[in-house]
């Protein structure tokens, strides 16, 4: 490894921070279900995902090629361009989450990147094709298939055990949901990992640290590993609150349909090289779950929310990713400047969301209508006349754990 300047230090140093926010906002995917479920414990459900988050990492590096070769020309990007896509992706990932919506990480990260890269060398240097073939249509196509998918498991498990007794199936399908679970985990660490080596890799390339083309070091595999390892422990509690409960009500079968359907759909596209948004898929599969289960309620308010909030993501980080690299092309000052500015935005979200905390101890109630429901509002506003309100409802009683409720009604992180 040759010299590292201190600008790609400090670039690498932002991109383990993604990381790590990569980790606590994705934790969700795996965890949510079997939380929710009861199937495991909160912080050993986080504990087993981190774990298998790090395996996983080590497993392919199809995807960070992607990232690091594939959607953006390393040809004249320099590290600070790099550096301002990272922040546009961090700042997306801490307002969604303090809106409990789980949008995506990777599309986040994709936005960012392109939008510096618009910003500072022009849209020439995007691969145009790249984006589509391994982005775009992946993540139209694969929360789809992973529903389907989800959709057809739950009903054909619940048609196979319509005779057997319910205890003794919901605890056998307690224990497939850890299955699926480390499943979903470890294909967590081989996909979403991997987009964090790419950046590492391509700002190595771009300071001449290494050779053009080149795969991810060891070093880089193993910092990435341990940073969306550590983020997952950390857990994203306001996300898992609303994959787990604000979707649909999950029962043990659906649980385990819907992580088995998603884990084969993550190792899939992996393999192929595809930089899928896990969010996406397991989102996809948790709602196939419930259209999956005879009297389950699918509440397509929140849904609608959460996709409007896909559809922001690689425009809004985009935008915060290239007025970054507008201002960092201004020398060491314009990078301190972005520095300073994602450091007091990161530490509005934290403080926010201070005030209405979420942890393992209530991640599995649920919250009145209209608690956050203002926070989301400003992520994907709602329809003109509909009203508006701020503040909780005092008058509404949190439904027990497991009942249905009514598709009108918004639960929210």
């Amino acid at each position: 490894m040759e010299h590292i300047t201190l600008l790609i230090g400090i670039v690498i140093i932002t991109a383990l921070v993604f990381d790590f926010t990569n980790g606590f906002h994705d934790t969700a995917n795996a965890m949510a279900t079997t939380i929710s479920t009861g199937a495991l414990r909160p912080k050993t459900a986080v504990a087993m995902s981190a774990v298998l988050n790090l395996v996983g990492a080590f497993l392919s590096v199809e995807v960070a090629a992607t990232i690091s070769k594939g959607i953006i020309d390393e040809t004249g990007i320099q590290p600070e361009v790099i550096f301002a896509g990272l922040v546009g992706a961090i700042v997306w990932n801490l307002l969604t989450w303090l809106a409990g919506l789980p949008s995506s990480s990777s599309h986040a990260l994709f936005g960012g990147l392109i939008g510096a890269t618009v910003a500072s060398v022009g849209f020439g240097a995007v691969h145009g094709d790249e984006v589509v073939m391994k982005i775009l249509i992946p993540a139209l196509a694969a929360p789809v298939v992973a529903g389907l998918a989800s959709m057809l498991a739950t009903r054909f498990t619940y048609r196979a055990a319509r005779h057997a007794d319910p205890e003794a199936t919901a605890k056998g399908y307690r224990a497939g949901q850890i299955t699926s679970a480390a499943l979903v985990s470890l294909a967590h660490g081989t996909n979403d990992a991997q987009k964090t080596m790419g950046v590492m890799t391509l700002a190595l390339i771009t300071g001449g640290a290494l050779a053009p083309d080149a795969d991810p070091p060891l070093w880089v595999i193993a910092s990435a590993g341990i940073a969306i390892a550590l983020g997952t422990y950390l857990g994203g509690w306001r996300i898992i609150r609303t994959m787990g409960k604000g979707l649909t009500d999950i029962q043990p079968p659906q649980g385990f349909a819907a992580q088995t359907g998603a884990a084969v759909t993550i190792l899939a596209s992996s393999h192929l090289g595809f930089a899928l948004s896990t969010t996406q898929v397991c989102s996809g599969s948790v709602m196939g779950a419930g259209l999956g289960r005879k009297g389950s309620v699918v509440r397509w308010s929140t849904a609608g929310r959460m996709i409007a909030a896909w559809g922001l993501t690689l425009p809004a980080a985009g935008l915060v990713g290239g007025a970054a690299a507008l201002l960092a092309q201004q020398g060491t000052a314009g990078v301190t400047a972005v520095a300073v500015l994602a450091l007091v935005a990161c530490a509005a979200i934290w403080i926010a969301s201070r005030r209405k905390p979420v942890d393992h101890t209530n991640v599995n109630d649920v919250e009145p209508a209209g608690v956050v429901t203002a926070a989301i509002q400003a992520v994907s506003p709602p329809p003109v006349g509909a009203p508006v309100s701020a503040e909780p409802d005092e008058r509404a009683e949190p439904d027990p754990v497991g009942e249905s409720q009514p598709a009108t009604v918004q639960v929210t992180a």
